[in-house]
C-alpha cells in the first residue's frame, strides 16, 4: 500500500486521496483504510470548496514579492540608515520621547556626558578596523617626524647609513692656544657647534668636537694647525665602524641642513667629484708627474709608473677614492674635506704627520698642513690615483671678499649652461671655478676662511645664520611671516654677509 496519504481537512472525514489505497478486510467485517462515512468524492471542484488552482494562487500571493518598493529601500538609503543606526545617542535611554510623538527614538533632553565613555567604547568596538588604521597612521606620522626616532633609524646601515659618517669639528672650548677668546669668538664657537650638532642629530651622524686648547703638544708657532692630521687618526681609532670622516673648521656653517651627505655627494661619487687635476688646476700641477711621460713609445726607464698612476683619473672606480678635497683660487683647501678609512689612508696620514714636514718646511709653507698635502700630491705619484676633487661651492663655498669678488650667477642659474659653454661659464660662479656662496643656488656650506684678516668673523657668521634660518623656514613659519608682512609691512632683510671692513 502507499504511505503518501494525508488526512482530510474536514472533521470526521477520511483521506483526501481515497482512491490511492485499496480497502483491506480486517477480519471483523470492517474495512481498514476505506473512505470515510461521509462522501467527499464531489468536494474537488464543488461549489464553496477550495480547488487546487485557487489554493496555489493564494499561496503565491502570500509568499511572492510585492509589486512596489517601500520607502528608504534603495541602496544608498539602506547604507545611510545602517551608518546612522550605529551612531550612539548621547543621553540616558530612559529619557526618550513617547513613541506616539514625532521624533520618537531620539533623545528628549540634554546630553548626558556620563554616557560618553560607554558610547565611545561601543562605537570603537563596532569600528575596530577603522580605529586600528587610524592609530597606525598616527603612529607612523609621529615616528617620521620625531627627531630622536629619526636619529635612530637614519643611523642604521639598511635605512640611512648615518653611522658611517663622522663629523670632526676643531674648536677651542677653553680658549685659543696662542691667545684667549673674546665675546665674539665665544659667540662664533657657540653658533658653529650648535649648527653641526643639529645637523648630525638630524641625519644620524657621529659628532666629534675636538678641544684644541688641551693638546699642549701643538702649542708651537708653526705646528698649531697640523693637529687636524693627528685628530683624524685618533677619530678613526675611536669610531672603528665609521667609513668617512669629515673635517670642518670652526668658521664654517651648514646652510642647508636638509641635504644629507649621501644624497648631496656620496650616492653618486663619480659625478659629484672629478679626479683629473687638469680640469681645474690653480696650482698648475703637471700630470703625469715631472720626470715621467705619458708616451707609450718612450724608453722604459722614463715610464716607471704603472698605468693607474699615469692615468689622470686613476682606475676610474669611485670605490678607490679615499680623499675628497675642494680647490679654491689658491689650490687645495682643507677647511672642509673628507677622508675615507683604508690602508692607503693610514699610510698617507702617517707620512703627512711626519715631523720632517713641520720641522724642515714650516718657513716655506704658509698654509702648513695644506701645503704639505699639495707637496705629497705633486711629488708622490702613488697619492694621485686615490685623491678626488669636488667643486668649491658644493662643499666649501666662500663669502664675497675671500678669493676675489663674487661674480654671481646668470638669471637662469648655472644649470642652463651646456658642457660646451666653457667661456660663458667662466664669467660666473658656475662650474668648477665657482667659489663664492650663491643664495639662489642654495649652496650647502659656507666657509668664512680668512675672516680674521680684515673681515668681521662674527658679523659674517651671524648673517649667514639668519639667512639659513630664513631659507629653511617651515610652512607655518612662512605663513606667520607672510601674515606679519601683510599687516605691518615687510621686515628689513639682512644681507647674506657683511662686506670686508664693515662692522655691525
Amino acid at each position: 500500500m502507499s504511505l503518501d496519504r494525508s488526512p482530510s481537512p474536514h472533521e470526521g472525514g477520511g483521506w483526501s486521496s481515497p482512491g490511492l489505497t485499496a480497502p483491506l478486510n480486517e477480519g471483523n467485517g470492517r474495512l481498514r483504510g476505506g473512505s470515510p462515512s461521509k462522501k467527499y468524492g464531489d468536494l474537488n471542484g464543488a461549489p464553496g470548496h477550495v480547488t487546487w488552482a485557487s489554493a496555489k494562487a493564494n499561496s503565491a500571493r502570500v509568499t511572492g514579492h510585492p509589486s512596489y518598493q517601500s520607502q528608504n529601500e534603495g541602496f544608498f538609503m539602506r547604507h545611510m540608515r545602517r551608518v546612522s543606526s550605529g551612531l550612539p545617542y548621547l543621553s540616558d535611554r530612559a529619557r526618550y520621547a513617547e513613541k506616539e510623538k514625532l521624533g520618537r527614538g531620539r533623545p528628549a533632553g540634554r546630553i548626558d556626558w556620563k554616557e560618553l565613555p560607554r558610547r565611545t567604547g561601543l562605537l570603537v568596538s563596532r569600528r575596530r578596523k577603522h580605529v586600528a588604521l587610524l592609530l597606525l597612521l598616527v603612529l607612523m606620522i609621529t615616528l617620521f617626524f620625531n627627531p630622536s626616532v629619526n636619529h635612530v633609524y637614519r643611523r642604521t646601515s639598511w635605512l640611512g647609513g648615518g653611522s658611517k659618517f663622522v663629523i670632526i669639528l676643531g674648536a677651542n672650548i677653553g680658549g685659543g692656544v696662542m691667545e684667549w677668546k673674546g665675546p665674539r669668538e665665544w659667540a662664533i664657537e657657540r653658533d658653529s657647534v650648535r649648527n653641526k650638532k643639529r645637523y648630525a642629530a638630524e641625519w644620524g651622524y657621529e659628532m666629534e668636537i675636538v678641544d684644541m686648547s688641551t693638546k699642549k703638544r701643538y702649542a708651537h708657532e708653526w705646528r698649531e694647525s697640523w693637529e687636524k692630521v693627528d685628530t683624524i687618526r685618533n677619530a678613526m681609532k675611536k669610531y672603528p665602524d665609521a667609513e668617512w670622516f669629515w673635517w670642518l673648521d670652526l668658521n664654517t656653517f651648514i646652510m642647508e641642513p636638509t641635504y644629507s651627505l649621501q644624497s648631496h655627494i656620496f650616492n653618486d661619487l663619480s659625478k659629484t667629484t672629478y679626479r683629473d687635476i687638469n680640469a681645474y688646476n690653480p696650482l698648475d700641477i703637471k700630470h703625469p708627474p715631472n720626470g715621467t711621460s705619458a708616451d707609450v713609445n718612450a724608453p722604459k726607464y722614463v715610464n716607471y709608473l704603472d698605468p693607474e698612476s699615469l692615468s689622470p683619473v686613476g682606475d676610474g672606480d669611485p670605490n678607490s677614492i679615499n680623499v675628497v678635497v675642494p680647490q679654491d683660487c689658491g689650490g687645495f683647501n682643507l677647511g672642509s674635506f673628507f677622508v675615507r678609512r683604508s690602508q692607503w689612508t693610514d699610510r698617507l696620514l702617517d707620512i703627512w704627520w711626519d715631523p720632517v714636514f713641520y720641522e724642515q718646511r714650516h718657513m716655506q709653507w704658509e698654509h702648513k698642513e695644506q701645503d704639505a698635502l699639495e707637496y705629497l700630491y705633486t711629488n708622490q705619484p702613488w697619492v694621485r690615483p686615490h685623491v678626488a676633487f669636488i667643486s668649491q661651492r658644493k662643499l666649501n663655498a666662500f663669502p664675497s671678499g675671500a678669493c676675489g669678488d663674487d661674480r654671481g650667477v646668470p638669471a637662469g642659474g648655472c644649470k642652463r649652461f651646456q658642457p660646451s659653454d666653457s667661456e660663458e661659464v667662466a664669467k660666473y660662479e658656475c662650474g668648477l671655478q665657482g667659489i663664492h656662496y650663491q643664495e639662489k643656488e642654495r649652496d650647502f656650506l659656507v666657509n668664512m676662511a680668512g675672516c680674521e684678516w680684515g673681515r668681521d668673523c662674527w658679523g659674517e657668521m651671524y648673517n649667514f645664520r639668519q639667512l639659513s634660518n630664513r631659507l629653511n623656514r617651515s610652512p607655518w613659519e612662512k605663513f606667520k611671516d607672510w601674515l606679519h608682512d601683510a599687516v605691518k609691512g615687510p621686515k628689513p632683510q639682512q644681507g647674506p654677509y657683511l662686506q670686508p671692513g664693515q662692522r655691525q
